[in-house]
């Protein structure tokens, strides 16, 4: 469920609250493969299956920066702005990728307002991330992720 605030008045507010979790979206393989193609990263451990399969993970993994692309529209799951005239990601303070995502697995977003400071013009705010893989023991991804809003 996203929490909706209007302007940056009320984002300040939120500073430091937890903003729950995004609904689960399936990383398929067809997923995979654009993204190969949209990066030239066509290594086996992404793309070919039957190779996969002897691998170390026992089949097709997305690339780390697929999973962390995948923080956007997870993030807009989680937190509405509104009563502003431009959003931006700003970029990241860290980002860890502790377990492969098998293709097919699925992943969501937990999520908490890290911080939220004023820059000009706006405010910056700091999200603490963590992508989860369903059943997985361990997260996909754990990031901070720097995103500005003006007004």
């Amino acid at each position: 469920m996203s929490i909706t605030v209007n302007g940056l008045g009320e984002l300040k507010k939120l500073a430091g609250s937890d903003l729950g979790t995004s609904e689960w979206i399936e990383v398929t393989q067809e997923r995979i493969n654009t993204f190969a193609d949209a990066t030239g990263d066509h290594q086996w451990i992404h793309v070919d299956p039957e190779k996969a399969k002897d691998g170390p993970f026992g089949a097709t993994i997305a690339h780390g920066y697929l999973t962390l692309s995948l923080f956007i529209p997870l993030f807009t799951e989680l937190l509405d702005v509104r009563g502003v005239t431009t959003k931006v990601n700003y970029g990241l303070n860290k980002v860890r990728f502790p377990a492969p995502v098998r293709a097919g697995s699925r992943i969501r977003l937990a999520g908490r307002l890290a911080d939220v400071s004023d820059v000009a013009g706006g405010v910056q705010v700091a999200v603490e991330g963590t992508i989860e893989i369903e059943g997985g023991a361990k997260p996909a991804a754990v990031l901070q992720s720097l995103s500005r809003f003006y007004a």
